[in-house]
Formats: C-alpha cells, structure tokens, sequence
C-alpha cells in the first residue's frame, strides 16, 4: 500500500524547508517588476517635454526593460539555490543557438543601433530607401515604420535601412523645385520669360537667395524648352511645385503662349515616271 502519511511528511518537510525561500524569492519578483515598471514609467513620463528624441526614448525603454528584467529573473533564480554557474553556463549556450537561428532578426537590431546612434534620419522625416518613401512615423528596435502620403503602412527592417542608399528629403531646410516648360518655336522668348519671372516674383514662397532660374535649356524636337528653377523651404515644396504647373499654363494661355505637343512635319512627293 501507497504510505500517504510518509507521503504528507515528506511534503511538510519540503514546505518547511523550502517555502520561505520560495515565498521570499516570489515576493522579490512581484515587487521587482512592480518596481521596473513604476521607475520606467517615472524616468519616461517627462521624456515627450524634454529635447530628447521621442523615438531614441522608445527605444531606450524597451532595452532597458529587457535588460531590468533579465536581471530580476537571474537574482530570483539564484535565491531559489540555483548554481549561477551552471545557469550562466546553460544561459550562454542557449544564447549562442539563439543567436545563430536569428541572425536576421540581431542584424535588424544592431541597424536600429546604428540609426539612433548616427540619426541618417528622425520621426517625421520623408525618406526613400528599399524602392519605397514615405515619413517615418517611428523607429523601432527591429524595424522603422513609414507611412506614405495616401496613408500605407510599409515596414523595413532596420539592418537593410541602415545598410543600403537612402534618400532623406527633410534633413535640409530649403530644397530647388525643378521644373520644364515648352513652348512653340514662333513664340516669343523673351516674353514667355518674363511671364515666368512674374509669376515667380509674385510668389512669397519663393526664396530670392540663391536666385530663381528661367533659362533656355534646349531646342527641342518639337517645342523651346525652359528650365524652371526655384528654391522654397523643404515644407514649401510640393505646394510650389503643384501651383507653379498650373500658373504657368494659365498665365501662357492668357498671354497667347503656347505650349507644344510633340509633332512631326510629313512632306509627301509624287514622282512621276
């Protein structure tokens, strides 16, 4: 017969042996992940009023909560009586094939390093990287999120953004809009230059230093081309560029400029025999 009583005995001893260890070390892991939790929402609370970088605060956080927590988690081990040896030991090889099935995934992580570290570009930036642009919405620890001007969500991992050509359009204050107009070959040149000079000139968009361009830049096929070039602050750029189309044709069609569609001249002989 099973001895229960010898059974309920042995119990007993392990409760009286190990249950203050075992309610000791449970205490210690409540209050210490209550108490991460208070100290990181205390330290972070303020960050949104401070020069801080919102993204670098977010990024931050989520090491230093991983990096608390894996700290609470060995000390609450080791009061339990594991050998911190043997834990440390089995840690590191558990790591080890961690880290060789996550290659991708620890790349990502030292790219978001790299990005916090060397700011290539910030939240709130227009950025083309990977044939994709859009203003970076945030940066997390594996990869940066963008969202596009209609409002798509295209996701990159941080180790191909950080290692690859991109193209940040915010990080200066001015940019050149750059644009081309034709127009007819029995059109005045001069005329349509000054049309284009006025409009220029009645925009305060338009930054006089360094000073707007209208100049001919080619004889082409079918039409005298004009380039078209102003600088305006970075935050002007689309605006600028949209009106400029628009007040250009406008102002050509009541002027009597005309722009050109590509044709060709077919001259057709009839050879008699």
């Amino acid at each position: 017969m099973v001895d229960l009583k010898g059974i309920a005995n042995k119990i007993l001893e392990m409760i009286i042996l190990y249950g203050p260890t075992l309610i000791v070390a449970l205490i210690t892991l409540i209050i210490g992940l209550w108490l991460i939790n208070t100290v990181l929402k205390l330290i972070f609370r303020k960050i949104p009023a401070s020069k801080v970088d919102v993204t670098l605060a977010t990024f931050l956080r989520s090491i230093i909560n991983i990096g608390l927590k894996v700290l609470l988690w060995i000390t609450v081990i080791s009061m339990l009586g594991v050998k911190m040896t043997s834990f440390v030991a089995l840690l590191g090889a558990a790591g080890l094939a961690v880290g060789l099935s996550l290659q991708g995934s620890l790349a990502n992580f030292a790219g978001g390093v790299l990005i916090m570290f060397f700011k290539p570009f910030q939240v709130g930036d227009f950025i083309e990287s990977q044939g994709h642009a859009g203003t970076v919405h945030s940066i997390q620890v594996f990869h940066t999120i963008l969202k596009t001007p209609d409002n798509k969500t295209i996701i990159i991992p941080n180790g191909s953004l950080s290692n690859s050509n991109m193209v940040n359009y915010s990080r200066e204050p001015t940019r050149r809009v750059d644009l081309v107009f034709g127009i007819a070959y029995n059109d005045d040149i001069k005329k349509a230059k000054v049309i284009m000079m006025d409009i220029i000139n009645a925009d305060n968009r338009i930054l006089q230093d360094p000073p707007p361009q209208v100049s001919v830049s080619e004889l082409g096929d079918s039409s005298v081309n004009f380039v078209f070039r102003v600088w305006v602050n970075t935050v002007d750029y689309w605006p600028v560029y949209f009106d400029m189309q628009e007040r250009v044709k406008l102002a050509f069609d009541e002027k009597g400029i005309s722009i050109p569609f590509p044709q060709r001249d077919i001259h057709i002989y009839n050879h008699q025999s």
